[in-house]
């Protein structure tokens, strides 16, 4: 074929490639970055149920549950479901709870499983919860402040919500590694905080998230996608989550924090478990979550493509580029202030063409099945 028709047709892929990635970050990311929380300004705080499901979890439970006891919250209760340990995570609940009577301890024993992964221990901790209001974290997170549970449940000042997605941040240790890991979890939150804001919740965090009890029972909880490992929190909310009773909470006060993983074939791991649920999301996620990374690829490949060839239209192709880079760095940089991920700033450029290889790696875990087990 003629170079010209080429090098026209490539782009016209760059101005559609262009056009999405534009839209992204005005529809969408601009809405993060600058959204204001409101401060808790509510007197009234209804009792809560903390659910955490437990495997072998009493180092982190050592550390993490005296966190969650001392949260200035007048009544709740704090349910840990444990999921057949045997490293001393039930002889410690046991000796906790003579001392603590605010621990509600079940256990799943060995009874057949209707479900895959932790939506059997969770389902378990649920029925347990004598209270409508539900917040999930899990063993090796911890709250940011004692304020945690206040600020979690301010978004229900308003009655016509059931949901509040919150925001579980990684701990902020040296090299770069650790700087990947909270970048990619900034993002993944940048996504779903940014799409509730528009009116389109498709996840939560089970680090981080709360909703009601009667809502779980009346919609069957985990049944539709009981056999899939995963799930238990992003499914969950993609299957309930529309846009009257969906809020956000993202004041410092509210995040939970956990340790990142230390290697990068064990982070490789837990992103494929993450992302093995998105072929079950609804239809319109999947098309909107893939069109981004979609126009992303190409539209880094077409612009360094075009302005390498010096391309008639060029000076086209150098203001979109100069325009999705300061519409990147704006919303990134402000909503990485939101988040608590300063730090992560210098680094929005870098990791943005890192990105790229991102998506590559981990298409497969997206879109075809993967088999592991929660642990």
């Amino acid at each position: 074929m003629d170079e010209l028709f080429i090098n026209t047709l490539i782009f016209y892929i760059f101005c559609g490639a262009a056009f999405l990635q534009l839209f992204y970050f005005l529809f969408f990311y601009l809405r993060l970055a600058n959204y204001k929380p409101k401060e808790n300004k509510t007197s009234h705080y209804p009792p809560v149920s903390v659910i955490i499901c437990a495997r072998n979890e009493d180092t982190n439970l050592k550390k993490n549950l005296p966190r969650i006891f001392a949260q200035d919250y007048p009544s709740f209760e704090v349910i840990v479901v444990d999921d057949n340990s045997d490293d001393g995570t039930t002889e410690y609940l046991f000796f906790l709870a003579q001392k603590e009577p605010r621990l509600k301890r079940t256990k799943t024993g060995n009874s057949n499983r209707m479900m895959a992964g932790k939506k059997f221990p969770l389902t378990l901790g649920l029925k347990a919860a004598a209270n409508e209001l539900i917040l999930l974290t899990d063993a090796d997170c911890y709250p940011a402040t004692n304020q945690w549970l206040k600020h979690m449940v301010a978004g229900y000042t308003n009655n016509s919500k059931s949901i509040v997605l919150g925001y579980g941040a990684y701990e902020k240790q040296p090299g770069s590694l650790n700087r990947r890991i909270r970048y990619e979890t900034v993002v993944s939150a940048i996504n779903y905080l940014s799409f509730a804001l528009a009116k389109l919740p498709y996840m939560g965090v089970g680090r981080n998230l709360s909703y009601k009890k009667e809502m779980f029972f009346n919609t069957n909880g985990f049944f539709d996608h009981r056999e899939i490992p995963s799930g238990d929190d992003d499914l969950f909310i993609n299957k309930v989550a529309t846009k009257h009773n969906t809020t956000i909470e993202i004041m410092p006060e509210s995040f939970t924090y956990s340790e990142p993983k230390e290697t990068l074939e064990d982070w490789i791991g837990q992103k494929t478990r993450h992302l093995s649920t998105a072929r079950f999301y609804k239809a319109k996620h999947k098309l909107l979550l893939g069109i981004q990374p979609i126009s992303h690829i190409l539209f880094w490949f077409t612009s360094l493509y075009l302005l390498s060839i010096l391309f008639v239209y060029w000076y086209v192709v150098a203001a979109a580029f100069v325009i999705r880079w300061a519409l990147l760095r704006y919303t990134f940089s402000q909503s990485m202030n939101k988040l608590d991920e300063k730090d992560l700033k210098p680094y929005i450029e870098l990791f943005d063409i890192i990105q790229i290889a991102y998506y590559f790696r981990f298409a497969k875990a997206a879109l075809i099945k993967t088999k592991y087990r929660w642990d």
